[in-house]
């Protein structure tokens, strides 16, 4: 087929040239003496981005669902609880994978579309006095789902609870897009993987550590080999990694690294707030609606369009791919069949996610869904237009 292949999929996402042509480099060793200053200026920058001054960092070459193994296996032991929400594909594999580590699973199931229940969240904690729940786990962004969770305000519950918990957030598909702070709002483990808002392929697992997640590994007792933390301690204050890094991975992590703070963390957040925004603008302007059932929940890296009940978004996404080479994210699990996700988070402006609105559009009324053609496109584009940055006059 003639053309590229739009990608607005919430992950992978699209990787600029920039970062292609510096992970194009040949072999080198890794145990070289000058290695180091490739190492430890990334470490020193992933914690710009996670935004913290206290905790320390870790790379693996590994996927976020081994970063969510690496959290929960290097803190916690077998037979330990953690406490959880269920509301959405992710965090209902985060879940899944407690189970096989040993840990006891607390969750609450939330029906699809919302997010944690804060005022419940707080109280389950109150009432645990004897303090058996040894950890809290997030989903920050619910992909699935388009749900962003308010971390601040999880925090705030655990603090009013005076509960010693551990909180653990899965930012697979925020770090690098959303607002994320850290030490700010007293996170213990953040969680990245490297094909989301780091502009990356899929292949590295991106780490926070708190002091308090730190020492929580002495006591640890999960087994672990390949993903324990504690090698990488060793073999990392030296400026090198306990085995065999992805070579080029590293280099096209220092790219997106340097990408992201060139652009600044608040204006990066800033361009996915106001592009989200005019996704939204077009799905109303369809005349549809999203998964996520409140705007405090509204994601800015990832939009679920609920399609009517008598179509298929499946055959959305077939339409849009076949017929006009764009990739769109398919509706997970409970969701299967009734959304379509629009993925808007990494490298993208307003010009490159019209594509993702104007395709979307084409496919659904090739479908047989009833909208307006154009109106879509011209909702977003009048929100850009009245909000965009403003240029100098011509001299």
């Amino acid at each position: 087929m003639p053309g590229r292949n739009h990608l607005y999929v919430p992950g992978p996402t699209n990787i600029p040239d920039a970062v292609l042509s510096a992970m194009h480099v040949p072999m080198e060793d890794h145990r070289r003496p000058d290695f180091p200053a490739l190492v430890t200026p990334l470490l020193e920058n992933l914690k710009k981005v996670f935004r913290t001054e206290a905790g320390q960092c870790f790379i693996f070459p590994a996927t976020g669902t081994a970063g969510w193994e690496i959290a929960l296996s290097n803190t916690l032991s077998p037979g330990d609880k953690v406490l959880s929400y269920r509301f959405g594909q992710f965090s209902h594999l985060w879940i899944d994978l407690a189970r096989r580590l040993g840990l006891e699973v607390e969750y609450e199931e939330v029906p699809w579309g919302q997010g944690v229940p804060l005022d419940r969240l707080e109280a389950r904690l109150k009432a645990d006095t004897a303090h058996e729940i040894k950890a809290v786990l997030i989903c920050h962004n619910e992909t699935a789902t388009g749900v962003t969770n308010d971390l601040p305000a999880v925090r705030k519950a655990i603090d009013a609870a005076g509960h010693p918990a551990l909180f653990y957030v899965d930012g697979v598909s925020s770090i690098g897009s959303l607002d994320f702070r850290m030490d700010e709002w007293g996170i213990d483990i953040g969680v990245a993987g490297s094909q989301k808002g780091f502009m990356l392929p899929a292949g590295l697992a991106l780490l926070g550590f708190s002091q308090k997640a730190l020492k929580a590994r002495e006591s640890a007792k999960c087994k672990r080999a390949f993903l324990d933390i504690n090698d990488h301690i060793l073999h990392n204050a030296g400026g090198f990694f306990p085995y065999t890094p992805s070579i080029p991975l590293l280099y096209g992590l220092r790219k997106s690294l340097e990408l992201l703070l060139e652009e600044g963390l608040e204006n990066v957040y800033a361009r996915h707030a106001r592009l989200a925004e005019g996704v939204r603008r077009a799905v109303a302007a369809w005349g549809l609606q999203l998964c996520a059932q409140d705007p405090k929940w509204y994601s800015n890296t990832v939009s679920a369009v609920v399609v009517p009940p008598e179509f298929d978004a499946r055959d959305v996404i077939h339409t849009a791919y076949f017929r006009y080479n764009l990739s769109l994210g398919a509706g997970l699990s409970e969701v299967s069949g009734k959304v379509f996700r629009i993925g808007h988070l990494g490298d993208l402006n307003e010009l490159s996610l019209a594509s993702a609105i104007v395709g979307s559009e084409m496919a659904m009324l090739d479908v047989g869904i009833p909208l307006t053609p154009g109106s879509g496109i011209a909702a977003a584009s009048a929100h850009w237009r009245e909000t965009a940055p403003v240029i100098q006059p011509r001299v």
